[in-house]
């Protein structure tokens, strides 16, 4: 796209539509995005998770939520993205950004290892759902590496985006197609819903540690959890020790323990929070506070604070005028909720599972609301200037991934590739924490000394740990690029 004369928003987005087309296993059609720009001048911060539909409530959820199945789809907002993104920023037509991806789907690709190992996984959980055999499992099985898969409905899903800016996606002939395969399946989701979707221009928020700002977008995503462990170490000693000193891992763990505490007590779509909000979440008396409850002897179990109100596929792009995108895009649990519209390509994402049904909940599931998104894209500043566009997909690890990156990246000063190499660690609930097996045995021992509970996870579930992608700006010009190794993906330039 930039060799065509486009520039980082035009190479974002036809990057993101193609990954729709040749890694279904992370995102579709029917996926949820999010963005955060650099355009030259100001940061822009850019919501496009869709809402549930106007007939949830959480009588319908009895049982709680639902993982998989039309009553786990929320409307989709990544094709709104696309659009919005190109008309304020991008200098193509949608029309040529969106080519290749209807070339890879029309003509077919080779499928990955990587993709065809996700594939088989994802079969067996979601080969009964509506639609989804009939596209992704041609002579009834996943395809496997390298044999050739062809999506014709994806290929004419995109021509029609493309010819109508979107609109036969949300008002149109695909919307009908939508809408009708919902309520042949006991789905509540209408015309009315899909019309009503609009991206919103949210903004940023942000933590600074020491003379870097690490960006994210308001909730109702997981970013600020980011923000509050960068906020707590702030008044930590991790500047006395190295990335992988057994104390910097650990004080790292217990912030984030805080952080995810509070995440998820409080955190919603944003109108929701109106008990606790992200002001009081990130007000640095409150982030001192809970900073001081971590003991560098010991692992704690903590619970929520009392702050008083006051898949998933990534990509990095920076062109030669300055502009930088961190571009995020998810149909959140793999193939996401297993649905797909016949003849369309559209794979729907089971975002809604995100909603509770706990009453009282800021978060509790209601028509028209965003659910709690685990996809965040982020952005670092410094002094006032652009300098790092980057994310982890992967789920939970999201918001410990982008701080175990910029920790790297900016208090210990590891190149961008390193630091995407370097093994991760991720809280999980209580004391226990998984570990790459690439970690140290005594920084594993030193932990467990600690009262950590350590699981270290096979190579083969290794992408619980994220795969990243990060484009940093380099003080003399240009840009420095990495790619993470645990999936597919590529650092490239020209």
């Amino acid at each position: 796209m930039m060799q065509q004369g486009g520039n980082a928003v035009d190479a974002a987005i036809a990057t993101a539509a193609a990954l729709t087309v040749v890694e279904p296993t992370g995102n579709g059609l029917g996926s949820d995005a999010f963005c955060i720009l650099w355009d030259g001048k100001k940061l822009h911060g850019l919501n496009a998770s869709g809402r549930a539909p106007a007939a949830w409530s959480p009588e319908r959820f009895p049982d709680g939520m639902i993982e998989h199945g039309w009553d786990s789809v929320t409307v989709p907002g990544a094709v709104s993205a696309w659009v919005e993104l190109m008309e304020k920023f991008g200098k193509l037509d949608l029309a040529t950004v969106l080519a290749p991806a209807i070339r890879y789907a029309e003509e077919g690709f080779l499928v990955s290892p990587t993709i065809a190992t996700l594939w088989a996984r994802g079969a067996e959980v979601l080969g009964k759902q509506p639609g989804f055999a009939e596209t992704f499992l041609p002579e009834g099985r996943a395809p496997r590496a390298g044999e050739r898969f062809r999506n014709p409905g994806a290929a004419r899903t995109l021509r029609l985006i493309a010819e109508t800016n979107g609109r036969a996606f949300y008002e149109g002939e695909i919307a009908e197609e939508i809408v009708a395969h919902a309520k042949a399946n006991g789905g509540a989701m209408t015309m009315e819903d899909l019309a009503a979707n609009a991206p919103e221009w949210c903004g940023t928020i942000s933590q600074s540690f020491d003379d870097v700002e690490l960006h994210e977008i308001p909730p109702n995503g997981q970013g600020i959890a980011a923000l509050m462990a960068l906020g707590i170490l702030e008044h930590s000693e991790i500047r006395d020790h190295g990335p992988d000193d057994l104390m910097s891992v650990h004080l790292q763990i217990e912030a984030c323990k805080l952080a995810y505490s509070d995440l998820h007590a409080y955190v919603a779509d944003r109108p929701a929070m109106t008990e606790v909000d992200e002001k009081a979440l990130l007000d640095p008396a409150y982030l001192k506070s809970r900073a001081a409850l971590i003991s560098t002897q010991k692992a704690q179990d903590f619970g929520a604070g009392a702050p008083k109100k006051g898949g998933t596929v990534l990509m990095s792009t920076a062109d030669a005028s300055g502009m930088m995108v961190s571009f995020i895009q998810s149909n959140y649990a793999g193939f996401g909720s297993g649905v797909v519209v016949p003849g369309t390509g559209v794979s729907m994402q089971n975002r809604g599972f995100g909603f509770t049904t706990e009453a009282g909940h800021q978060n509790i599931v209601a028509g028209g609301k965003r659910p709690f998104h685990t996809i965040i894209p982020g952005f670092a500043m410094k002094n006032g200037q652009p300098l790092m566009a980057y994310g982890i997909m992967g789920g939970p690890i999201q918001a410990q991934g982008h701080m175990q990156l910029l920790l790297r990246t900016q208090l210990w000063g590891q190149d961008v590739q390193v630091a995407a190499d370097a093994p991760r660690w991720r809280m999980l609930s209580g004391l226990e924490v998984a570990c790459e097996p690439a970690m140290k045995p005594e920084l594993l021992q030193g932990l467990r000394d600690l009262g950590h509970v350590i699981h270290v996870e096979a190579p083969d579930n290794a992408f619980g740990f994220g795969g990243a992608q990060l484009v940093q700006r380099l003080p003399e010009g240009g840009y420095s690029a990495g790619s993470d190794p645990r999936k597919d993906g590529q650092a490239a330039g020209f």
